[in-house]
């Protein structure tokens, strides 16, 4: 991890299976807090760099670049207040890079604790309605339909 405030620059990435089912995770230190992997940028890192990071990190799971798509949209939102110290004085807005992650079947993630102390497979429909972020629950929204109309 780096020192220092962290970057309002970050990634999310919904990891899900073919069959549209959903990896969410309970933030530790915030019951009810559900959602997919996030996080922010470190050094001068590519926004997929830390997309691969990220989901090292908070779930074990080892990817490549080639297993990650980008779906080259961005959110930008303002920073809840109980998370803004961890951001340089001033700082009210984070950028969100959209990532997904395509498993062939559900696995059991390997938690960090100091992020996550729950974590659950669910049909895209209940992920996007438990996730509490509203750029989380547009995220699986728009990748789910995105990839049912590819099929």
């Amino acid at each position: 991890m780096s020192e220092g405030p962290k970057q309002p620059i970050s990634v999310l990435v919904v990891i899900h299976t073919p069959e549209l089912e959903v990896l969410v995770m309970e933030r530790a230190g915030g019951a009810g807090l559900w959602q997919s992997v996030t996080g922010s940028r470190e050094g001068d890192e590519a926004p997929i760099a830390t997309a691969l990071r990220e989901v090292a990190e908070e779930t074990g799971i080892t990817a490549t670049a080639a297993d990650l798509t980008d779906w080259q949209l961005s959110n930008r939102f303002l920073i809840l207040p109980r998370w803004r110290q961890r951001y340089a004085p001033g700082v009210t807005h984070n950028t969100e890079h959209l990532f997904s992650l395509c498993l062939p079947t559900p696995v059991t993630p390997s938690l960090a604790a100091d992020e996550h102390t729950a974590a659950c497979w669910l049909p895209w429909q209940e992920a996007a309605a438990r996730v509490f972020s509203w750029t989380n629950r547009d995220a699986i929204r728009l990748v789910t339909r995105r990839l049912s109309a590819a099929a």
